[in-house]
């Protein structure tokens, strides 16, 4: 059964929330984990990674599966870039990936000049990448949400506006309701809620007034990694009733030890999207499984910057 198909409530039938499954194209265990969610789950949208070893393989499922809506998961840390080692030396190295730090590549791209000519070549060279697979965008979002960076953000919004794509998540900490679930590597937290709140809110001020659509709450920020079965059923009945989005990074049960020692909860994250509870959870609550595409057209628009 199709993601999108459930029956719900009357009342709970008018509230959109996305469910996304990010890093699409990764690998071959990360594809698996999100068609299986979207076929037989509650996964309704995925972000793809275009310069994967896994980007082909993701494009041919997407279009097997034309209900799941994609976009773009733009790379400029802990990824292959799109263009070569000699047309972008400063933010990549000789084999074309771009530093393994958040906080380094964006003390970069904020303080070099090359590097920020660099990294406007490297986004169009992206998005031509996508559009060029066939796909239509669903939305645009950034590997570790570096996207949010400033110097990104703004370079981004032009993108978008260029290539048709007025959907964008934009995340923000979310710590009340976080913390109060799970208080585990509490001052990480803290430091992860209070950056993602500043640059979170510096990014919905940029959007005011553009006619962007954008999910006001978005889920999953202080539980990367582990967003299993159990915080999902206590998460869904507390979040706000707006339009919404939870990302996940799911990975294939029969993925192998190397991808597991990479992503040690991704089977437990793929085991909460397939299940019965959570489903009824998301009825229950008083949302309708959407895409970014369909929250447009929602009852509970989602564009607050509009």
């Amino acid at each position: 059964m199709s993601s999108q198909e459930f029956t719900a409530p009357a009342h709970a039938a008018r509230i959109p929330l996305i469910i996304n499954g990010d890093d699409f194209g990764y690998s071959e265990a990360v594809n698996r984990a999100i068609i299986q969610a979207h076929r037989e789950g509650v996964l309704t949208s995925a972000s793809l990674m275009v310069n994967e070893p896994a980007a082909a393989q993701a494009v041919a499922l997407a279009k097997a599966n034309p209900e799941l809506g994609v976009g773009l998961h733009l790379v400029l840390v802990l990824g292959q870039a799109a263009l070569p080692h000699t047309e972008i030396p400063h933010i990549t190295d000789p084999q074309g990936r771009f530093s393994n730090s958040s906080f380094h590549a964006g003390v970069q791209y904020y303080f070099s000049p090359a590097a920020r000519r660099e990294l406007r070549r490297e986004m169009r060279a992206q998005f031509e990448k996508f559009a060029a697979t066939g796909l239509p965008f669903s939305h645009v979002d950034g590997h570790t949400h570096l996207h949010q960076h400033p110097v990104i953000f703004r370079e981004l919004m032009q993108l978008c506006a260029e290539f048709g794509v007025p959907r964008v998540r934009v995340v923000k900490g979310e710590m009340r309701l976080s913390l109060r679930l799970d208080r585990r590597r509490l001052a990480l937290k803290l430091v992860w809620g209070v950056v993602f709140n500043l640059l979170g809110g510096w990014c919905e001020r940029q959007l005011r007034g553009k006619q962007f659509v954008q999910p006001q709450k978005v889920y999953g920020l202080l539980q990367s990694g582990d967003l299993n079965e159990s915080y999902l059923l206590k998460l869904l009945p507390q979040m706000t009733a707006t339009g919404s989005e939870i990302y996940a990074h799911p990975l294939a049960l029969d993925a192998d030890e190397s991808a597991r020692r990479e992503n040690p909860g991704g089977t437990r994250e793929l085991e909460a999207l397939l299940s019965p509870r959570v489903r009824q959870a998301v009825a229950q609550a008083g949302f309708r499984l959407a895409t970014y595409q369909t929250f447009e057209t929602g009852a509970a628009a989602i564009a607050p910057n509009a």
